[in-house]
C-alpha cells in the first residue's frame, strides 16, 4: 500500500493517475452540453449505494470508470453558460492549476513550520485585499472556508469588542435581505433570539437607513448595547448593495462596530467601471470576501478583513505543542494566531496564481461582464408581458416571475412558476433558483458566467414560460 503514497519514488505514479484523471474531467468538459442531465435522487441513490467500499477497486482507470457513472456524468456544470441559479461562478485555469498544486504539496496554513512560503503569500494576499478595500495601514486578516465563517468570525470580534457583561443586551442590525449567516452567528454566539434585528428594506432592496437610525436610537433608549450593524454589497437574493457611507456615518455616530458582507460584491474591487458602488467600505471595521464568487476561484476561497489588527486577539489561543506565546516574541508568524480553524488548506494559492497570471484587471473584466449582461437581461425581462422583474440589478442578479395573461390567482401563479422551475432542472436544459418577494414565488438568475450571452437568457425566458403554461394547461385538464 505504500505505492500509493505521494513522494519521490511514487512521482511518476502521481504524474500518470493525476493526467488520466485530468484527461477524464477535461473531455467531458469538452463535451457538455447542457448543465445538467436531470437524472433523480431515486434513480441516482441504488447506483452509489450498491457500492462496498470495503471492496477497492484497486486501479485508478477502474475508479475513475466508475467516478463517471456516480458523478462525472450527472454532476451540475457551473461552466454551463445556462447554469443561471446559485452563486456559483465558473473557475479560471490559473486557479484550478493552483488547486492542483496546494492539493499536492499539502502545506497547513497554521504555522510557519508547516507552511513558510504559504503564509507570507497568504498575508501578502490579505494586505493587498485590505489595500483594495481601503482600510488603513493597521489592517489584517486571515483566510476562512467562506463567507458564513467570514461573518462569523466578524461579529465574534464585534461581540467581544462591545465589552458588554450582559450579552442578553446585545443587539445586531442587518436588512430583511441580509444572509442567513448573520442569524446563524448570533446563535452560535450565544446571543437572545431577538438579538438581531431586522430593518426594512427600499424599492431597490437596500436597508433604509432611517429605519436603522431609528433601532439604533431606540436601541440605547431601552438600555441595549448596539454591538454591530452588519451592511451587505451584495444580496443572495438580488445583488443589491446597501448605502454604506451612511451606515458609516450612524455606526461612528453610536459606536457600533460596521461589518460589511461583501461575499458576493467583493469582485468590485477589481472592477474598472463600477468600483464607486463599495465607496464607504473603506471605513467598515471589517469586511468579508468571498473569492470564489466574484473573483472565479474555485471553492474554498474566502477571508475576513479587518481594520485594526489588534481585533483579531479575540481569536487568539496559544498552544505550547502548536504556537507557544514566545513565538509571538521571536516574530513567528503563525496565522492560526488569528483564525477559527486550526488545520487550514493553502487556498490562497489558486488567488495568487490567478493574479500572477491574469492580473486584477483581468478578473475585473470578467465581473464587469456578467454584471453588463444583467442590465442587459433586465432591459429583457422588463420589455417582456410575460414577466414581471422585480428590481433593476446593481449586480448580476435578476429576480422576476413568469405572468401568465390568462392567471389573475397569485397561488395559481406561484405554482406555476414552482412547476416550472422544476421542470427546468429536470430536463436539465438549464438551471434557475428561486425565492420569495412578498410571500409569492419568484424566480432567479444569478448572472456569473461571462460566456452566457443575452440568447442564453431569452432562451432560457422561453423555456420557463413554455412550462408554465404546461402546466396551467394542464390544471385546466384536471379541473374539467
Amino acid at each position: 500500500m505504500r505505492s500509493h503514497l505521494l513522494n519521490d519514488t511514487t512521482a511518476e505514479r502521481y504524474r500518470r493517475s493525476v493526467t488520466e484523471g485530468v484527461e477524464r474531467v477535461a473531455a467531458k468538459l469538452a463535451t457538455t452540453d447542457r448543465p445538467f442531465t436531470g437524472v433523480t435522487v431515486d434513480t441516482l441513490t441504488p447506483v452509489i449505494e450498491k457500492i462496498d467500499l470495503d471492496r477497492p477497486l484497486g486501479d485508478t482507470t477502474a475508479v475513475l470508470d466508475e467516478l463517471e457513472e456516480v458523478y462525472l456524468r450527472d454532476a451540475v456544470y457551473f461552466h454551463h453558460p445556462r447554469y443561471l441559479a446559485h452563486l456559483n461562478c465558473p473557475v479560471v485555469i490559473p486557479a484550478v492549476l493552483g488547486e492542483a498544486v496546494l492539493s499536492a504539496v499539502n502545506s497547513s496554513l497554521d504555522t510557519w513550520d508547516q507552511s513558510a512560503g504559504g503564509t507570507l503569500i497568504e498575508r501578502k494576499l490579505i494586505d493587498w485585499t485590505a489595500e483594495r478595500i481601503g482600510l488603513g495601514p493597521a489592517a489584517d486578516g486571515v483566510f476562512t472556508s467562506g463567507g458564513t465563517q467570514s461573518n462569523l468570525q466578524a461579529l465574534l470580534l464585534a461581540r467581544e469588542e462591545a465589552k458588554a457583561h450582559d450579552t442578553a443586551r446585545l443587539r445586531i442590525f442587518a436588512s430583511e435581505v441580509s444572509h442567513f449567516s448573520v442569524k446563524k452567528s448570533a446563535k452560535l454566539l450565544g446571543l437572545s433570539a431577538d438579538s438581531v434585528v431586522s430593518l426594512p428594506c427600499d424599492q431597490n432592496k437596500r436597508m433604509h437607513t432611517v429605519a436603522l437610525a431609528h433601532e439604533l436610537e431606540r436601541c440605547i433608549h431601552d438600555g441595549l448595547v448596539p454591538m454591530a450593524v452588519v451592511a451587505t454589497a451584495g444580496t443572495t437574493d438580488f445583488g443589491s448593495i446597501d448605502p454604506l457611507p451612511e451606515i458609516a456615518e450612524l455606526c461612528a455616530q453610536y459606536g457600533t462596530w460596521m461589518h460589511v458582507d461583501a461575499a458576493y460584491g467583493c469582485g468590485l474591487l477589481v472592477s474598472k467601471t463600477r468600483r464607486d458602488l463599495l465607496d464607504g467600505i473603506e471605513r467598515a471595521d471589517s469586511v468579508t470576501v468571498d473569492y470564489h464568487k466574484s473573483f472565479f476561484q474555485p471553492v474554498s476561497s474566502s477571508a475576513v478583513l479587518v481594520r485594526d489588527a489588534a481585533t483579531l486577539r479575540h481569536a487568539t489561543y496559544h498552544a505550547d505543542y502548536l504556537n507557544p506565546r514566545r513565538m509571538v516574541e521571536e516574530r513567528i508568524p503563525n496565522q492560526v494566531d488569528k483564525s477559527l480553524q486550526t488545520t487550514r488548506r493553502f487556498d490562497a494559492l489558486k488567488l495568487w496564481m490567478t493574479l500572477r497570471v491574469m492580473g486584477a484587471d483581468g478578473v475585473g473584466e470578467l465581473f464587469d461582464e456578467v454584471c453588463d449582461l444583467a442590465a442587459e437581461g433586465w432591459k429583457l425581462l422588463a420589455a417582456d408581458p410575460r414577466f414581471d422583474v422585480v428590481v433593476q440589478p446593481q449586480l448580476s442578479t435578476l429576480v422576476f416571475r413568469c405572468i401568465p395573461a390568462s392567471v389573475t390567482d397569485p397561488a395559481e401563479i406561484d405554482r406555476a412558476n414552482l412547476y416550472a422551475r422544476k421542470a427546468l432542472f429536470a430536463s436539465g436544459d438549464a438551471i434557475v433558483a428561486g425565492t420569495t418577494v412578498g410571500g409569492r414565488h419568484y424566480l432567479k438568475f444569478t448572472l456569473l458566467n461571462p460566456e452566457t450571452t443575452v440568447t442564453d437568457i431569452a432562451a432560457v425566458l422561453d423555456l420557463i414560460a413554455g412550462h408554465a403554461e404546461q402546466y396551467l394547461g394542464e390544471s385546466l385538464d384536471r379541473a374539467s
